[in-house]
């Protein structure tokens, strides 16, 4: 297949990683840059040999021939970029979390239906590779029917988080739509559509803006799901955080621990084995498992190219975990259940 040309909309931390995952692939060319900056996009440029520097998104679509482009902005922009590319008719990859509300969400999904634009989101922590496998152990019936899944996601390097990506201190929403988008993505991924939702958090830091931990319950019949997250943490974890999970069904469990550990129990004994992330010289060490898993979902959005396969995290799917999302945000506000019908 011919090389896709791709841009890259937002030069923030992010993208120094975020590019060479693309290159990781082999099948793209990244041919341009844009950052409301533009002394960030020549810097990223200069890294990664890209002439073709835009402060300017709409020049940006009116002089460059683009198969696909990569939003890896802050949220804010999201909207007013993904309605851009869709005007302009090219497919648009976002960051999650998609918009800082549902209806904004729900049109830019629209928006892109209704251009005949393909709209996919970088929900990545479902690709991470220990997931996966835990995936794979229940979907295989080894540990029966599941009826409780707990996921707890704790930063242990929540100073680093900071640090490289400083706009986190002062969003109004901060850990639930920044980390709870991943972990309510990986609960649908794991566990399924819940029917209700509860949430309860607190800001405990009093130099951000925003909640840094938070509680969430999900329900559907016959199964209950527990999501844990908190940037507050007396961890001895060195690296990112990665997310444990315990998953228990009616034949046995299934858990994922630290340092890429997954433990499955059943009557039979209990079966250990370490499955950690491919190794990439361009990812950042506390970041590994991260980085890592920016890889199988560029493949996976790669594979639409190429078959017209869908990926797992369309626009209309994602808008099934913002709905989550700002579920939780309104049963915290009012301390109720909040049924989905």
């Amino acid at each position: 297949m011919t090389k896709l040309r791709f841009a890259v909309l937002g030069t923030g931390f992010w993208s120094r990683y975020q590019i060479p995952a693309w290159l990781e692939t082999g099948k793209v060319e990244l041919v341009a840059l844009y950052n409301c900056t533009r002394g960030n996009a020549e810097e990223v440029g200069a890294a990664f040999g890209v002439e073709r520097i835009y402060d300017d998104p709409e020049e940006l679509f009116r002089n460059e021939k683009l198969d696909f482009v990569d939003i890896v902005t802050e949220v804010s922009a999201h909207a007013p970029l993904v309605l851009l590319a869709a005007r302009n008719r090219i497919p648009v990859i976002c960051q999650k979390p998609m918009a800082g509300d549902y209806a904004t969400a729900v049109t830019m999904v629209e928006s892109c239906e209704a251009s005949g634009v393909p709209f996919f989101v970088h929900e990545n922590y479902r690709w991470q590779h220990p997931v996966r496998e835990v995936k794979q152990v229940i979907d295989d019936g080894q540990i029966g029917r599941l009826f409780r899944l707990r996921l707890e996601f704790v930063h242990a390097l929540a100073d680093l988080a900071w640090k490289n990506q400083p706009l986190l201190k002062s969003l109004e929403h901060l850990i639930v739509a920044d980390q709870g988008s991943h972990q309510l993505d990986l609960a649908r991924f794991l566990y399924g559509e819940p029917t209700s939702l509860y949430c309860a958090s607190l800001r405990v830091r009093d130099d951000i803006a925003g909640e840094d931990v938070a509680s969430i319950q999900l329900h559907r019949p016959g199964a209950i799901c527990e999501i844990g997250l908190s940037f507050v943490t007396n961890s001895k974890r060195d690296h990112f955080p990665e997310v444990t999970i315990r998953a228990e069904g009616t034949a046995g469990t299934v858990e994922l621990e630290e340092d890429y550990w997954i433990r499955t129990t059943t009557p039979e004994g209990t079966c250990s084995r370490r499955i950690p992330p491919p190794r990439y010289s361009w990812a950042h060490p506390d970041y590994a498992v991260n980085h890592a898993s920016m890889v199988p979902i560029h493949e996976d959005f790669l594979r639409y190219f190429e078959t017209g396969h869908l990926p797992e995290t369309t626009g209309r799917d994602n808008l099934k975990t913002m709905r989550l999302v700002f579920a939780a945000y309104e049963s915290a506000a009012s301390n109720k259940v909040i049924d989905f019908g």
